[in-house]
């Protein structure tokens, strides 16, 4: 059997409140391997924190805990700032939600994905500058010599998404997570960064965590879906059988999505009465 890449095992994440600590992720357990695993659920579901949790990104006085956090057979619970800093962008990259509020706004595009892999690897600059056009060129850039030396204002928002996915991928990480990458897109583009990820991630043999909201768009990509509600995991089902999801969340968020075939006088409103635990 092929061990997985990632191996989380009762993942917990709390913050302190005035009340008393809150616990925005409730004992979570999952394993990643070669490939597309979707995290889907409402605003607050505990989503980016699972993605965030996974990198150390969370911060004092947050705390994360779990029975185990393994990558690649690696403690990343037990591993130090300075082993982190080589494990973040090298081998596991994570793609924000809006470039805009991601990219350096006074670096070039160039300097910005360079800067990602020189941090990782010594390497001449213009070997480092040679390899940037390359991805942007991999990532379906136009004129990747101009589009080099913009400054992030000077590109669209799809173009913008781009460039972050370049820069995450140019280290040629085994594992990318993906939080809401197309969330700013219109449906032309969205697509467009779809297959682009999708060929990278199938073409270099990596594990991909995609965190959204949208049902269908997650159960046409992904492999298996995990449905998150307040912290937990409700449900797992493969992406292809999501139609036959039985828990009564995951229903009430199918039957609330809207068709273009509509005939129903108004969207149901999901019923937490059922199983909305204390």
């Amino acid at each position: 059997m092929i061990a997985p890449l990632l191996d989380v095992k009762d993942l917990r994440v709390r913050f302190p409140t005035a009340t008393g600590p809150a616990e925005v992720v409730r004992g979570i357990s999952f394993t990643l391997g070669r490939e597309r695993l979707g995290i889907v659920g409402e605003s607050g579901s505990g989503k980016s924190m699972t993605g965030r949790s996974i990198l150390r990104l969370i911060r004092p006085p947050g705390v994360v805990t779990a029975q185990r956090l393994h990558f690649e057979g690696s403690d990343l619970l037990a591993a130090s700032e300075r082993e982190m800093r080589r494990i973040r962008g090298a081998r596991i990259s994570m793609v924000m939600q809006d470039p805009k509020f991601s990219l350096n706004p006074v670096m070039t595009v160039g300097a910005q994905i360079g800067e990602a892999l020189a941090v990782h690897e010594r390497l001449p600059r213009r070997q480092i500058r040679q390899r940037v056009l390359d991805m942007l060129e991999a990532v379906q850039i136009r004129d990747p010599e101009r589009v080099f030396g913009l400054y992030p204002h000077e590109v669209s928002g799809g173009m913008g998404q781009r460039v972050m996915i370049a820069m995450m991928l140019i280290p040629e990480p085994a594992i990318l997570i993906a939080d809401e990458p197309t969330s700013a897109l219109d449906v032309s583009v969205q697509g467009e960064v779809l297959k682009l990820m999708n060929d990278l991630i199938t073409r270099k043999g990596m594990g991909l965590i995609f965190i959204s909201h949208d049902l269908h768009l997650v159960s046409a990509f992904c492999d298996r879906i995990l449905v998150m509600f307040r912290g937990e995991v409700v449900e797992e089902c493969k992406a292809g059988e999501l139609d036959k999801a039985t828990h009564p969340y995951t229903r009430g968020l199918i039957a609330s999505v809207p068709r273009l075939d509509e005939d129903r006088a108004e969207l149901p409103v999901l019923d937490r009465s059922q199983w909305e635990q204390a």
